[in-house]
């Protein structure tokens, strides 16, 4: 019986160090899987830019419009930096490409504008043989707002145009007059057609023309084109006048 009880004990204590030594083992912890990074930077930029008109003649001023999103840097071939979105005049002597390039977190996207530049026309006509009325047919006025010298967007169109015209005839010289409507006084009038003329000349010299072809003159409200006391006439009166300068 004693020995039968020894056996027992020697057989519970053998296993419970069994026990022991297999709850010592560590156990086996998954390792974590780092996450890839995101890609998700931001959206891509978009651009795009045009040129109007795209096919002139050499000398001929051309307007680049261009409008860029989610960009952090625009540039232009050629031109350098420039705003995310804006116009911009451009004189291009032989045919171009202007290529933008916009670059934001999302990416870089790029857009072009081509433009075919004919070459200059030789003029068979003589300058002097221009008549008044071809002259005015060619090179028409710009009107001004109510007690305003800037120049209206569609003034700019017109502008624009005359620039053209000049441009093909470069011997020509033209005197810009500064005009106002009748209300307020001499002086101040004087003044104002002052500064629609000069407004005026500057936004040929913008579009291409050379200054040393023009003179500014004001004229105020001393020579109404239209005498009636209506709105419609007031703003005939408002005006920078261009006519052929023969005295230079």
């Amino acid at each position: 019986m004693k020995q039968a009880y020894r056996n027992s004990l020697l057989l519970s204590a053998g296993l419970v160090v069994m026990l022991g030594i297999s709850g010592c083992h560590k156990k086996t912890v998954a390792a974590n899987t780092p996450m890839p990074p995101s890609t998700n930077s931001g959206p891509a930029p978009t651009a795009s830019i045009t040129a109007t008109p795209d096919t002139v003649t050499a000398g001929t001023p051309v307007v680049l419009t261009w409008h860029t999103t989610d960009a952090t840097s625009v540039s232009i071939d050629g031109i350098g930096q420039v705003e995310s979105a804006g116009t911009m005049t451009e004189t291009p002597m032989q045919s171009t490409d202007y290529n933008l390039v916009a670059t934001g977190p999302g990416g870089t996207t790029d857009a072009t504008a081509h433009v075919t530049v004919n070459p200059a026309q030789a003029h068979t006509m003589k300058e002097s043989n221009i008549t008044e009325a071809e002259f005015e047919q060619n090179v028409k006025p710009i009107f001004f707002n109510y007690d305003s010298y800037k120049i209206r967007p569609d003034a700019q169109i017109q502008i624009q145009d005359d620039a053209n015209y000049l441009i093909q005839h470069p011997n020509l010289k033209l005197v810009i007059g500064g005009y106002c409507d009748d209300r307020g006084s001499v002086e101040y009038n004087l003044a104002l057609g002052e500064n629609r003329a000069n407004a005026a000349k500057q936004a040929l010299v913008s579009a291409g023309v050379s200054p040393d072809r023009m003179r500014t003159v004001s004229y105020g409200k001393e020579k109404q084109f239209c005498t009636e006391q209506t709105q419609s006439c007031w703003q005939l009166n408002r005006r920078a006048q261009f006519t052929m300068d023969t005295g230079n």
